[in-house]
């Protein structure tokens, strides 16, 4: 299978090693001095105290790798829109696009029976750039669960997970999505094929929309602001706020929400991805994992003072920072 990673950072990365390990046909999609250790030196991975090093194609041009069967989308979302038509350059007549990123997808609305369908996702795609580049026929969903931090050029360093759920954004099973199931459980990781990938994006977000903004405000770690008396309710609130959207919108969620903060709190003292992104002084995911899910409220009638009020200071947050994309 020729497979293309887009965006071959720390997820990126660790999904393109393994997969040529494994005998896949990878070529990455990187830039800068990371393109340049791979092209050297390979990809290396640490994990599970192992060091592999995987050879795989690499460019900064979409152009130069060719049709491919396979694009792993693997860029924070804001990233996309300004590349998405860099993409065309991958595609092929049957060309699968799978988006492993976090948030809400700008294809949500896409292939989803009921009065919504269709619909665009403005907050992740404003001007309907990758809509229009990217046709719902070869989308494949992806739910990320992974952690993975490049710690220097060309190297990636695996912290936990090996979790990739898969699914049709019109549910139905697929010989592709099966074909890339397969690849990918050959290449060591787990991706189960779900019959409803919407519902496994939204409990995963669940978590995102509630402790990443206020991770990000009170540069506390997932444990300390689920047992702080102080900021546990403000997630909580903000939490059902997002259930609320969720359920509007026919997602099943599989577990309650006081669940879905023990396991959170039960990770540790994890700084979330908005934090580190802060603290770091790149980008901050505020549209896809916030702005998103208001704009969703707002289409569906549902309230959210809360998100309303915390959406407003993490963007203040990251204006001040000069971190909002």
């Amino acid at each position: 299978m020729r497979i293309c990673v887009f965006g071959a950072g720390a997820i990126g990365g660790y999904l393109a090693a393994e997969l040529a390990l494994a005998g896949e046909a990878v070529t990455v999609i990187a830039r800068g001095a990371h393109l340049q250790a791979i092209r050297d030196k390979g990809l290396t991975l640490l994990i599970g105290g192992q060091r592999k090093v995987a050879r795989v194609a690499a460019t900064a041009d979409p152009a130069e790798a060719g049709p491919q069967d396979t694009v792993l989308v693997t860029l924070k979302a804001h990233s996309l829109p300004p590349v998405a038509q860099q993409l065309a350059t991958l595609f092929g007549p049957d060309t699968t696009v799978v988006t492993a990123m976090n948030g809400v997808p700008w294809w949500y609305f896409q292939r989803l029976a009921g009065p919504w369908e269709g619909h665009p996702v403005r907050s992740v795609d404003p001007e309907g750039r990758i809509a229009a580049t990217v046709g719902p026929e070869r989308i494949i969903g992806c739910c990320v669960y992974p952690a993975c931090e490049v710690v220097e050029p060309g190297v990636v360093q695996h912290v936990e997970g090996n979790r990739f759920q898969l699914g049709e954004i019109d549910g139905s099973r697929t010989p592709r999505g099966v074909a890339l199931s397969e690849a990918m459980t050959r290449a060591g990781f787990k991706a189960p094929v779900r019959p409803r990938i919407r519902d496994d994006i939204w409990l995963k977000l669940w978590g995102n929309a509630g402790f990443n903004p206020i991770s990000a405000l009170t540069h506390g770690t997932l444990e300390q602001i689920a047992r702080d008396p102080s900021t546990r309710p403000v997630v909580r609130l903000l939490m059902v706020e997002v259930e609320a959207v969720a359920r509007a919108l026919g997602v099943r969620l599989a577990v309650d929400v006081d669940t879905r903060i023990k396991w959170a709190e039960e990770v540790g003292a994890h700084r979330t991805s908005m934090l580190q992104d802060l603290e770091r002084g790149r980008p901050m995911e505020i549209d896809a994992l916030v702005t998103a899910v208001q704009e969703m409220a707002r289409l569906v009638g549902v309230a959210t003072p809360t998100l309303d009020v915390v959406l407003g200071l993490v963007q203040q947050r990251a204006r001040t920072a000069g971190c909002y994309a």
